[in-house]
């Protein structure tokens, strides 16, 4: 009874959308409406006609302090400035998770196979959870997905050349070694794996090459795969709360950051999870100066909403100043 009364309630409150399309023209001149600045109409079309209005609009929030009214001297110049600072954040972080993917695939295949003297170590059941089904009652069996991947990686009509040499040249164990097989995953694949792996000492010896505790390394392999499935669909990530946010480092073996900065549901937050991740897996890593060289050349970019914490004052922190950062 309850329930049904809830939903009543909530459909009275819904309203019909009947918003209509706007032509590129009428898109100029409701954003000039709304106080933004258009300098040059026609390029602006431009920008519209390859960008769309709606995926541009994501952009507009910072900028009005009331609901659709753009803040005085706001331009629109400045609003494409924000779109390409987040383009280039993008490509930047997505080059980052990159690197950290290929060294936590080479770190997992590593610690199990030679810790178990075993290169066909994926292939006991042993060593993962039994399946079970989750909050959401869905089924959780890292092995046989596992499986799944390399039987598929096997049949395909085009295998991998890797995949193809070792099934043509050797009969027995029937599948590739480890370090054949984990190729074949992605990030997310790496981190289900991950979770799914049995004993805790296994996730140890994987994590502690990146001086996490294990629990740390799980929930940040879930957010490096969260970011990097947005950085693959082009979305977002400046002035965003991430849906999928890494676990606070609490005990850090190595320099890490202030407590101004321990905002984990913002970019920033995990910008210094790629940076400390990276220091352990290419010490001579250009993260810092990479950022500052992005930061500085959008220098219209309110960065702070990427999540750089300010003093109370409206003056952002200097992140470089953290011993992270160094």
């Amino acid at each position: 009874m309850h329930t049904r009364k809830v939903f009543s309630f909530n459909a009275m409150n819904k309203k019909k959308y009947t918003k209509q399309p706007l032509s590129f023209q009428d898109q100029i001149t409701q954003l000039q409406g709304r106080n933004l600045t258009i300098q040059n109409p026609a390029e602006a079309t431009a920008y519209l006609q390859s960008i769309s209005y709606y995926r541009l609009s994501a952009y507009f929030l910072p900028y009005q302090q009331t609901k659709d009214t753009f803040n005085a001297g706001t331009t629109f110049t400045q609003i494409i400035q924000t779109y390409m600072f987040d383009k280039d954040l993008r490509l930047l972080v997505f080059d980052c998770i990159e690197r950290l993917e290929i060294a936590i695939r080479t770190q997992f295949i590593y610690a199990m196979a030679v810790h178990y003297n075993d290169a066909h170590w994926q292939d006991n059941k042993a060593l993962f959870v039994n399946p079970f089904y989750n909050r959401v009652g869905n089924l959780v069996d890292p092995y046989n997905d596992l499986q799944n991947i390399i039987s598929k990686a096997k049949t395909k009509r085009t295998p991998e050349v890797f995949i193809k040499h070792y099934t043509d040249n050797y009969n027995s164990p029937a599948n590739p070694p480890s370090w054949m097989c984990l190729e074949l995953l992605t990030m997310g694949e790496l981190s289900h794996i991950y979770r799914g792996l049995r004993n805790n000492d296994d996730k140890k010896r994987i994590a502690s090459f990146f001086d996490v505790h294990h629990k740390v390394f799980t929930s940040w392999l879930h957010s490096l795969t969260y970011v990097r499935n947005l950085c693959a669909h082009h979305s977002r990530l400046w002035n965003r709360d991430l849906a999928i946010e890494p676990n606070r480092l609490l005990k850090p073996k190595g320099a890490w950051i202030g407590s101004n900065y321990q905002n984990n549901k913002r970019m920033f937050y995990f910008l210094c999870v790629l940076k400390y991740m990276l220091n352990r897996a290419n010490p001579t890593n250009t993260l810092t100066q990479r950022l500052d060289t992005l930061f500085n050349k959008y220098p219209s970019v309110p960065v702070r909403y990427v999540g750089i914490p300010s003093d109370g004052n409206g003056n952002l922190l200097n992140w470089k100043n953290e011993p992270l950062w160094q």
